[in-house]
């Protein structure tokens, strides 16, 4: 069973992100409060989950949650800031939009910005240990995958359909062929060569 708080008797939100490694696409994050004493047995990180089960731990999430909010950097700001500052923007941004607002925040992972100066911890992991967190990584998931299939039916010869744009084989034999998207991070690797894909 994961742990429903680290910060007792603080409104703590918990965060995580989705796409750091994808060559195309926006990433994003989201950002979620529980009540304090919130138990669901169900809930795991999102990579340990079926697609299907994810969608409907969607629903529960979105329901018993206090307050929940999904946030998005695009591929444009992610090249001009780095994948590492994005991410942690996309989480700022899913916390601005909280309903409620948070007394602390936890974090998948090791690097974080602190976050209108309040209290937070890193959790590396921390999707498979705090309920707030791996609800998070839910919400970002399938936030990014149903926006990685509306790109898909645009650039179908990408197969982001299953590879939710990252560096498949497939997704880069595409990219070698038919060059890259307005979609694709242009400071990436795009083909696993060392190359920049505005060498093209």
């Amino acid at each position: 069973m994961l742990a429903s708080h680290l910060y007792e008797g603080k409104v703590e939100a918990g965060c995580d992100e989705a796409g750091r490694g994808c060559l195309a696409g926006s990433v994003y994050a989201a950002a979620v409060i529980f009540p304090e004493d919130y138990q669901n047995a169900e809930l795991n990180d999102s990579k340990q989950l079926t697609d299907k089960r994810r969608k409907q731990l969607r629903e529960i999430i979105e329901h018993d949650a206090v307050a929940w909010a999904v946030g998005i950097v695009t591929p444009e700001e992610i090249d001009k800031m780095n994948i590492l500052n994005a991410s942690i923007l996309a989480m700022h941004r899913a916390l601005d939009q909280l309903k409620v607002r948070p007394e602390a925040v936890i974090v998948d992972g090791n690097r974080f910005k602190p976050y209108q100066k309040l209290p937070h911890t890193t959790i590396v992991k921390g999707d498979g240990k705090y309920l707030s967190i791996a609800a998070a990584s839910i919400l970002a998931k399938t936030y990014r995958d149903d926006y990685m299939d509306r790109l898909a039916e645009e650039y179908p010869q990408y197969d982001w359909l299953s590879n939710k744009g990252y560096p498949t084989k497939k997704h880069r034999e595409a990219i070698r062929q038919y060059g890259i998207t307005p979609y694709h991070r242009k400071t990436f690797n795009m083909l696993g060569d060392g190359q920049l894909s505005f060498d093209f």
